[in-house]
């Protein structure tokens, strides 16, 4: 890849703080461009346990132009937050249309997409709580940790967000860069 890739992480009040977090230091050490971006009034949320986080932006201010990838965190009541961004949705379906990358973990694959019936011809997992409704809304689920569907990336939960952010550095530059950011973290 010549240029930096873009990566959009969105988040709201009660989005998965592991799954957040986790994504954006991993696409970094990758040296990705990645953006932390609030769907609430202000950048500053609460995470699903509590925890502050402060965006680099809110979702208004960088929503237009391409995004190599977006990745979205899961956590409630954040999901529903994030599903209810009609900007969101509006860059998370032409991110899929376009065939850049698209990752979602936790409840998002089934609350942000799967509500919105945008990967109703993928192979997906998410979290245990929301897999029978994910059932209806995908072509097939899955109970592996990771799932690669052509564009689409998911993961289950805040256990498998290492996982899922290795496997988003693998898709966005390669296996080996994925394996030189894996090794220092003992991953």
């Amino acid at each position: 890849m010549d240029c930096i890739p873009r990566v959009l992480v969105p988040i709201a009040d009660g989005s998965e703080e592991i799954e957040a977090v986790t994504i954006v230091d991993v696409l970094r050490r990758a040296k990705a461009e990645v953006t932390l971006a609030s769907v609430m009034p202000e950048r500053r949320i609460t995470a699903s346990r509590g925890v502050g986080i402060e965006a680099d932006c809110l979702l208004q201010d960088c929503a237009t132009g391409n995004w190599d990838m977006i990745a979205i965190p899961g956590g409630m009541p954040g999901a529903e937050h994030l599903h209810n961004s009609a900007p969101l949705i509006e860059l998370i379906t032409d991110q899929l249309k376009s065939g850049r990358w698209l990752g979602a973990i936790c409840a998002s694959p089934a609350v942000v997409l799967g509500r919105h019936g945008l990967i109703s011809d993928y192979r997906a997992t998410c979290h245990s709580a929301f897999r029978d409704e994910l059932t209806g809304q995908v072509k097939e689920t899955s109970n592996d940790a990771v799932v690669i569907d052509r564009n689409l990336i998911t993961s289950q939960a805040p256990g498998t967000a290492m996982d899922f952010a290795l496997s988003l550095v693998g898709a966005l530059f390669s296996a080996e860069v994925e394996k030189e950011v894996a090794i220092p973290m003992e991953g």
